[in-house]
């Protein structure tokens, strides 16, 4: 199976990015599925319905969440009816799913779960716990060889010591949350494709996608000010994913970088 795995969609830019490069993403590279973690897509923090419906209508196929999946509580009902926008399975009590089985219109399924990490991060039961309980839970009754988790975590050595712990259980552990593409895509020893951060869709030119002298004058002053998504020339950051249908495992696991602003692709000083 090809998958396409895109990190954090923040604000009308990185929506415009989906609406752009997705279709031909999954007709160039043949992508069976594709998700995008979408916390973050309705002016920068929070996803609507409306945000929602405009990200599937881009030809995603499932919208993952994070610590912001929250902030608009009209969201709520959508996440109880629609398996297709997940929240991480380790809120307590929450709405809507942490997981989710899609089967393809050729019968195929595929499994994706949503985590949070803990470090720097919201008080949450245990995520290595979660996905534990996912994975035994998938081993009793389903049997869905294609596994994808998407753990929506700040600290590097979380999403690593995840991966490392899932290696063979699990196709791939892809992180979100930093809006930073990580330069370590690499297939663990038993087999599980790994990222430790997928980027953004969004201006890279920019503080993690938002204004930055909004975010300057909050360093400078310590008083809080409202984000605001920034304005220019959107990038898509992603993973391109090859799972064996029979195994599970990841056969290949390579960056996507598209519309990267030449300063930045060229690694030239600003």
């Amino acid at each position: 199976m090809r998958i396409l795995a895109l990190g954090d969609v923040v604000g009308k830019p990185g929506r415009a990015a989906l609406k752009k490069h997705v279709p031909l993403l999954r007709q160039e590279l043949a992508i069976d599925f594709a998700f995008a973690n979408g916390e973050n897509a309705a002016g920068g923090i929070g996803l609507t319905t409306d945000t929602l419906n405009e990200i599937l209508s881009c030809g995603i196929d499932a919208v993952t969440g994070g610590n912001h999946i929250w902030k608009h509580r009209e969201l709520y009902a959508r996440l109880n009816s629609d398996q297709r926008v997940l929240r991480p399975e380790n809120y307590p009590d929450a709405p809507g799913h942490g997981h989710a089985v899609y089967t393809l219109a050729d019968g195929r399924e595929i499994a994706l779960c949503n985590l949070q990490g803990l470090t720097y991060m919201t008080p949450l039961p245990c995520p290595f716990q979660a996905a534990f309980d996912w994975v035994e839970d998938l081993n009793k009754n389903s049997g869905t060889k294609i596994r994808l988790i998407d753990f929506h975590a700040e600290a590097t050595s979380e999403k690593k010591t995840l991966g490392l712990a899932l290696d063979g259980m699990v196709s791939a552990v892809l992180g979100t949350h930093t809006h930073v593409q990580c330069a370590d895509a690499q297939i663990l020893p038993k087999g599980t494709a790994y990222l430790t951060d997928l980027g953004m869709c969004g201006v890279e030119v920019s503080s993690l996608g938002m204004d930055a002298s909004i975010t300057l004058e909050r360093f400078l002053t310590k008083r809080p000010a409202s984000f605001k998504a920034a304005v220019g020339q959107a990038s898509l950051n992603g993973a391109f994913l090859d799972i064996d249908d029979e195994t599970g495992l990841a056969r290949e696991i390579r960056l996507i970088r598209v519309d990267t602003p030449e300063n930045i692709r060229a690694g030239t000083t600003v």
